[in-house]
């Protein structure tokens, strides 16, 4: 019967942000967050794997933002219990700093048979998380995962790459990234959501984990960022004329082939 923790990060809505026209700049004021798309598919397949194995599921989220309302998500989907790393020093965290809070805060939670991520967050996209919680805790990593059999002590995953898929196996406890084609994340019925209000939330601060402040939030960053800005997007307003639709078609090709934008 399989432990699973699963790495849950509540992120930007990037489908609600806008850029400031004059200045480019993104809007973050007021944008929702929610639990990263990826994540929620990592959920679901600890869930299924719970349902099929037996077994329990926990969640762990590190922010400086309340992310309590997600984590109750995250309860109504399945999960027997909720951890939360809640503490300003996360403030500015690359996955660097990110990474070593979530490693720290495993070791503390104790045995585990798998832990999932998502493959990427849906605002940040770097694909580090999962390969560096591996790192730091000193067992395998299996990325980009669209499928997931556990028997016995061993766990085989079937890997998405880039023009072909690879079936690989290790040993447990192992770390797991998942990809979006891997389960169709449940929708919680309004009795699994009554219920979730009386799993319980272990909420730390940095220091019941043992985390130094300069190992987390910008102190214990690799990278800073320095700026983001949307790109200036400007349009050329050309009309392509001519006597009839084909010539019309023919001219566009010429002027596309013209700017470079298909070749001959």
């Amino acid at each position: 019967m399989p432990r699973i923790i699963v790495c849950l990060k509540q992120a930007l809505d990037v489908s609600q942000l806008k850029a400031d026209p004059s200045s480019r700049k993104l809007v973050t004021a007021g944008v929702p967050r929610k639990i990263s798309d990826f994540d929620k598919n990592a959920l679901e397949e600890a869930v299924s794997l719970k349902e099929k194995l037996g077994g329990e599921v926990v969640t762990i989220t590190s922010s400086a933002e309340d992310a309590k309302t997600s984590i109750r998500e995250a309860l109504a989907i399945g999960a027997d219990k909720g951890y939360f790393v809640n503490d300003e020093g996360l403030r500015n965290s690359c996955t660097l700093a990110t990474s070593h809070v979530l490693a720290e805060a495993i070791k503390k939670i104790g045995q585990f048979d798998l832990v999932l991520c998502g493959e990427a967050s849906i605002d940040g996209f770097s694909a580090q998380i999962g390969p560096r919680v591996a790192e730091i805790l000193g067992i395998p990593v299996l990325t980009y995962a669209r499928s997931i059999t556990v028997q016995g002590d061993t766990v085989t995953a079937e890997r998405s790459l880039e023009d072909r898929y690879e079936t690989v196996r290790t040993k447990m406890p192992a770390v797991i990234t998942v990809t979006r084609e891997i389960n169709e994340p449940r929708i919680p019925s309004l009795m699994a959501i009554m219920k979730a209000s009386k799993k319980e939330i272990v909420s730390w601060r940095l220091a019941d984990i043992s985390v130094p402040p300069e190992k987390a939030g910008e102190q214990g960053s690799g990278v800073k960022i320095m700026d983001v800005s949307a790109p200036k997007v400007e349009r050329k307003k050309e009309t392509i004329q001519g006597e009839s639709p084909r010539e019309i078609a023919a001219n566009l090709v010429k002027a596309l082939i013209q700017d470079g934008v298909i070749g001959r």
